[in-house]
C-alpha cells in the first residue's frame, strides 16, 4: 500500500486516540472527504476502516446512540470501540474528491487484517 499512497496528494494524519464523548473529547478529522482507520494499540490489531464524503461527521456515528450520531446498522462494531475506547486510536486521509477516497477505502481494505471487515 506504501507504493498506492504515493499517487495521493494527502497523507495519512498521525494516531489520535480516539475521543471519548462522555469527557468531552474532540475528534480532529477532515470535514471534507476522507478515509479513517481504528486500531486497538493494547492488542495491536485494527479494528475498522472506513470512508466519508464529511468524514468528521461520518466518524461521530462510531459510538452507539446517544454517545454516537445517525443510524447506523453495525452495533457490534459500535459497541466494542466503546467498550475499548481507552485503546483506540484513529488516523485520517482527506481527499479533494469522493471518488478518490471511495478508490483509497478499497485498497485500505485489502491492505490489513480487520476485527471488523466491513
Amino acid at each position: 500500500m506504501e507504493e498506492n499512497k504515493k499517487q495521493y496528494k494527502s497523507e495519512w494524519s498521525e494516531w489520535n486516540k480516539f475521543p471519548d464523548p462522555r469527557i468531552c473529547d474532540y475528534i480532529y478529522a477532515p470535514f471534507g472527504s476522507g478515509v479513517y482507520q481504528l486500531k486497538n494499540i493494547r492488542t495491536g490489531k485494527y479494528v475498522l476502516f472506513g470512508m466519508g464524503k464529511h468524514l468528521a461527521q461520518r466518524m461521530t456515528s462510531l459510538l452507539p446512540h446517544p454517545l454516537g450520531t445517525n443510524t447506523r446498522n453495525n452495533e457490534n462494531k459500535r459497541r466494542y470501540i466503546l467498550e475499548n475506547i481507552e485503546d483506540i486510536e484513529y488516523r485520517t486521509i482527506c481527499f479533494m474528491h469522493e471518488s478518490e477516497a471511495k478508490q483509497f477505502e478499497r485498497e485500505v481494505k485489502y491492505s490489513e487484517s480487520y476485527i471488523f471487515n466491513t
